[in-house]
């Protein structure tokens, strides 16, 4: 597209409205995986399978795969044979925009696998394209490399991210700050952006924000805290609740803080912090999915998240070997939107 989504009337909308679909993909990359990836894609069938009970799921799926994730996904998943490297649809599926006439859209970064931390991403690359291709709809190229999960919106013009992921030297080392958010404006609708520092200690993504900090309702953003003094995040998860105390709007109001803590710290086998948060949830049209670390903050987070949406479901589901690759729920899915 030679005009952007903002001349064109499109914008991000927020994720608690309507869903025509939700789209994942399944498990692809086996060096990563390794002799976890039985259980990844178990997790990632029973999570499709729990979805698709509210809305519609597609499955991307390589076809080489696809007799196994049949067997596993049941007949009510729709699976779309696709070119993958890897199982995150949030990064690298499109960011679906709207015009509030009907129309709909996707806006696609260029991505690099998060700062280049895998060589082989060029089908991921091009995922988001093919998609809108496939399903006849514009296509907007923004120009710089960020992935879905590293951005939220609020839908009435408010974009939140971190500096950690934007700034980063493998990702945008010739834009500056000025630069990154006209970008995000032009391409998101929106008309401001809220910059956190960082995002949680040891993501391999860099820290991205939907694991610190996401919009549940207009003027309203829930932001994950410590739940344990020696956590490594806690002074920096204190700092965003202070400013984020202190945020307006696009739309000029202060933002009400929901504090959602984190599951106790783990290490990974091989010495780095997992980056678990509950904050990693899908938000469908009739439930809340809501991982399960099986950590003792399970059920209060779960509780505290629940009561946000008491119109859906509370689905709680586990997550502790989808953690091990650094995601959870909402890295796995990306909503369309009901237009």
């Amino acid at each position: 597209m030679s005009s952007t989504p903002a001349e064109d009337g499109f914008y991000m909308p927020a994720d608690w409205g309507p869903h025509e679909r939700c789209w994942m993909a399944w498990p692809s990359r086996v060096g990563a995986w390794r002799e976890a990836m039985d259980q990844a894609c178990l997790a990632t069938a029973a999570l499709a399978r729990a979805i698709a009970k509210y809305e519609p799921v597609n499955m991307l799926v390589p076809g080489d795969l696809i007799p196994i994730a049949r067997l596993q996904l049941g007949s009510l998943i729709t699976i779309w044979e696709a070119e993958l490297d890897d199982s995150w649809s949030r990064d690298t599926a499109p960011n679906f925009l709207v015009n509030g006439e009907g129309g709909l859209a996707g806006a696609v970064f260029d991505f690099n696998a998060w700062g280049n931390k895998f060589r082989d991403y060029g089908r991921d690359a091009r995922l988001g394209e093919w998609m809108l291709r496939e399903m006849n709809l514009p296509c907007y190229h923004v120009p710089m490399t960020l992935e879905g999960g590293s951005i939220h919106v609020d839908g009435s013009g408010t974009l939140i991210t971190t500096q950690s992921v934007a700034f980063n030297t493998d990702r945008n080392p010739t834009l500056d700050q000025r630069q990154i958010e006209e970008r995000l404006a032009m391409f998101f609708g929106v008309r401001k952006v809220i910059w956190l520092p960082e995002g949680l200690v040891g993501d391999r993504a860099d820290g991205q924000v939907n694991k610190v900090a996401r919009f549940v309702a207009p003027g309203r953003i829930m932001c994950a805290v410590a739940s344990d003094k020696s956590d490594p995040n806690a002074a920096n998860l204190k700092d965003n609740i202070a400013q984020l105390s202190e945020e307006r709007d696009a739309l000029g109001r202060t933002l009400e803080v929901v504090e959602i803590p984190l599951p106790n710290p783990l290490q990974h086998e091989d010495g780095h912090l997992l980056t678990r948060s509950y904050l990693d949830f899908y938000l469908g049209t009739g439930a809340v999915y809501i991982p399960a670390f099986d950590d003792a903050m399970d059920e209060t987070a779960a509780g505290l998240i629940g009561a946000a949406f008491p119109q859906r479901e509370i689905v709680q589901l586990d997550m502790a070997e989808i953690t091990q690759r650094g995601g959870a729920i909402h890295c796995m899915t990306q909503q369309q939107p009901k237009v």
